[in-house]
Parts: structure tokens; sequence; C-alpha cells
């Protein structure tokens, strides 16, 4: 634990960009053999607005890093946040990392990913990553750049309210990163595999429900990396996987959700979003 800590303190950007580029090829091959969908589609080019998204995160987060790092470094000199206050000095290491990488995951992913859809202007915002109607492994940095940016707000504060040093940080996003790239690829497991694997950490089958275009799935199962969340605070759902339909009913013109500029404006253009009723499932 303490080689990993060690390496995650000062892990080159070249590494943290391989890990980017090294996951989405992993994926995108695996999902390529083993598909969950057989979609018609042309992989390259619904992968292209997905892959612009993917770029203008990665350069909204280097361009704000040094934040990240100097709230680290603060909140790891002043002993400052959650885990250096229950455990101070007396814990092992195994534990804090654990204890760091999960509540991050709480602040950085699960409650910005829950905030988002109960805000109606952040919710617009978010839309754009649900206005893919072909989920696969280039879906899971499909943030318009707002987007990006709300993400790290949250991150940031999760690095002051939890008091991770900057070892943690960088494995949490790791992780984060690896977690989204696989649980949006269009992989086909045993549907028993995924079950097991969704009591514990978010399972493909598990987030694909969240990625369903009707009320009340869409609004379920907002997790990253870890499953608790979601059933602590009941926003946990389960559908069979052969019943999904990907996208948004609000924004249905695929052809328009494949554009780069129509995706762009989408969270200024005005609509209501739909109250679930059951009959709208039948």
């Amino acid at each position: 634990m303490e080689s990993i800590v060690t390496y995650f303190e000062t892990i080159p950007s070249l590494h943290r960009s391989l890990i980017l580029v090294g996951g989405l090829t992993f994926f995108w091959l695996l999902e390529s053999g083993l598909p969950l969908f057989k979609f018609k589609y042309n992989k390259w080019r619904h992968a292209l607005p997905n892959l612009f998204f993917t770029l203008t995160t990665v350069i909204i987060n280097f361009a704000l890093a040094f934040l990240l790092v100097g709230s680290a470094d603060w909140v790891a000199a002043n002993d400052f946040g959650m885990i250096n206050w229950m455990f101070p000095n007396s814990q092992p290491l195994w534990l804090y990392v654990l204890l760091g990488v999960l509540f991050l995951d709480f602040f950085g992913a699960y409650l910005a990913h829950f905030v988002e859809h109960k805000v109606k202007p952040l919710w617009m915002v978010h839309l754009v990553h649900h206005t893919d109607h072909k989920v696969d492994t280039t879906t899971a940095n499909r943030h318009h750049p707002i987007e990006s940016l709300i993400r790290f707000t949250f991150t940031l504060a999760g690095v002051f309210i939890v008091g991770t040093p900057i070892a943690i940080v960088m494995l949490y996003q790791a992780l984060s990163l690896i977690f989204t790239q696989f649980t949006h690829a269009n992989l086909k497991m045993s549907k028993g595999f995924d079950k097991l694997l969704s009591y514990v950490i978010v399972s493909p089958d598990m987030h694909k429900i969240h990625h369903h275009y009707r009320l009340p799935y869409t609004d379920s199962n907002y997790g990253n990396i870890f499953s608790i969340w979601d059933r602590i605070f009941g926003t946990y759902m389960y559908m069979d996987r052969e019943k999904l339909v990907y996208g948004v009913d609000v924004f249905p013109d695929e052809q328009k959700n494949t554009h780069i500029g129509e995706l762009l404006k989408q969270p200024f253009q005005k609509y209501e979003k739909p109250t679930f009723s059951p009959d709208a499932q039948k």
C-alpha cells in the first residue's frame, strides 16, 4: 500500500494520460468482442463527439489541477477533514486510503450526479451525457464543458471535506476514470456475475439502467465506483437489461444528438422535464 501511495503522490501527467487512453482502448476492444447490444452503427463516427468532450474534460481538469494539488497539500499539512479527524494518526494506511477514496466517490461522483438530476439548470447541462443513443465506453466522458467544471467543483469540495492528500486524490481520479469506462462499456457479462458485483461496486448493468430514456430509471443508480451510496440513500433500481432504451425522451432526435454543435447548445434549449407516471411505462 505504501508503494501505491508513493506512486500516486508524484504520478506523471504522461501516466495519467496513459490510464485514460489505455482504459478506453481496452474496453473499446473488449466491448467489440463481447457486445451487450449489437448496435448497427459506425463505431468511429459515434465516438467522434464523445472523444471531443473527453478532450474538453481533460483540458479543463489539467488547467485546474493546481487547485486540487494546493487544496490536498493544505488539508494534509493542517490535518483537516473527515478522515483526519476520525482516526488521527492511528488508522492503518489501507483503511485511510479506502475511506479517502470511498468518501471522495460520494462527494465527487454520487452527490454531484444526484444534484445534477435534481436542479434543472444543472440537469440541462448534464443532458448531453444522457442523449447518447448508443451507450458504449466512449460515452463515459461525454460531458459538456460546463459539467466538467461542475464535477471539478464537487471534487474540490470533497478534498476539503474529506481531507485527502494528493496521493488519494490521484488514486481516486484514476479509479473513477477506469470505472466510468467500465460501466459504460457495451459489454456483456453474465447477469449473475454482474448482480454480484453490484453489491460492492457499480456494475455495467447497474449503471446502464441510469441511461434508460424514461423516468424513474433515469433518476436512479447515480454511483460511479461504489454501489453503497445508492443503496444507503434509496436510489438503487433494477430492470432487465433487455428492456433498456438509451437516450432521453425530451431530446429524441438521434441525428442532432450526434452533432457537436447541437450538443454544445443543448443546455440552453427550453423544455419541461417530464414527471414520471406509471402509465408512461406501458
